[in-house]
């Protein structure tokens, strides 16, 4: 095992990592942050996102394979922990932490003969980071948000993911643009009062269209949707989860 040295950060590193927990400055820098050896050291050895800066502890150094270490060798930093809970966006820091370019954005997206998930303003990030997970266990490629959904590379999106982001093209836009440009595939609305999904038919291409935790999806986007879907209620609870109902109708239309 090769010899460890630390160390120190200086403030400006860590007031500009700590400022990657904010929307504004991840745009700004355009950049995002990734922690934990799971979700981090995933990241590396996709190579989806570049790379510019890893901090870990000496065990978080230990955790890396080979192949990262040799090839980002320049980039690695090990530092105390106590460094690396002054950057952390998590309760407690997790021995790894990588700095990582967010991926250029792209509105051209691939639709045809495909399954795209839609979302009207998912505000919750632990929400968004599940809806990820659940398109890249069924294989959806693209996830369309409106303007108001989390963003994607919040740190508690990005750690809810488990790395499927580095899997799923998610792009922002307008949702009833969308709709409107694409008026020859179907669209598919999760509401409380449409047509029970265990009587669909599988598709392959079209919307699925998932709404706000508590306003559901928005009255111009739901007039111009071809088909309203539900999941049948058996017991007493007002409404599900987003993202449990995601992977539920992923599940039942896939």
């Amino acid at each position: 095992m090769p010899v460890i040295f630390l160390i120190m950060i200086s403030k400006s590193t860590v007031k500009y990592i700590q400022s990657l927990h904010q929307k504004k400055y991840r745009d700004e820098h355009n950049a995002f942050i990734a922690e934990g050896p799971k979700v981090a050291t995933e990241f590396l050895e996709t190579n989806i996102f570049e790379c510019d800066a890893i901090y870990c502890t000496k065990n978080g150094y230990t955790i890396l394979n080979s192949s990262i270490t040799n090839k980002y060798a320049a980039k690695i930093n090990i530092i105390e922990e106590y460094e690396l809970e002054k950057i952390t966006a998590l309760k407690v820091a997790n021995n790894l932490l990588v700095v990582l370019q967010k991926k250029i954005d792209s509105n051209n997206i691939n639709i045809a003969n495909k399954l795209t998930l839609v979302l009207d303003d998912i505000q919750d990030p632990g929400n968004l980071g599940t809806i990820i997970r659940n398109a890249d266990w069924f294989g959806v490629e693209t996830i369309f948000c409106s303007p108001a959904t989390a963003d994607c590379y919040n740190p508690k999106v990005v750690q809810s993911t488990m790395a499927s982001l580095g899997r799923v093209n998610i792009v922002y836009g307008d949702i009833a643009n969308l709709l409107l440009q694409n008026k020859n595939i179907a669209s598919y609305a999760a509401v409380l009062d449409g047509n029970d999904i265990k009587h669909s038919q599988k598709i392959s291409e079209g919307f699925i269209i998932i709404g706000n935790e508590s306003k559901g999806i928005s009255t111009s986007v739901l007039n111009m949707v071809t088909h309203k879907i539900s999941i049948a209620k058996i017991g007493t609870a007002e409404s599900l989860n987003a993202a449990v109902a995601s992977g539920i109708i992923l599940y039942q239309l896939t």
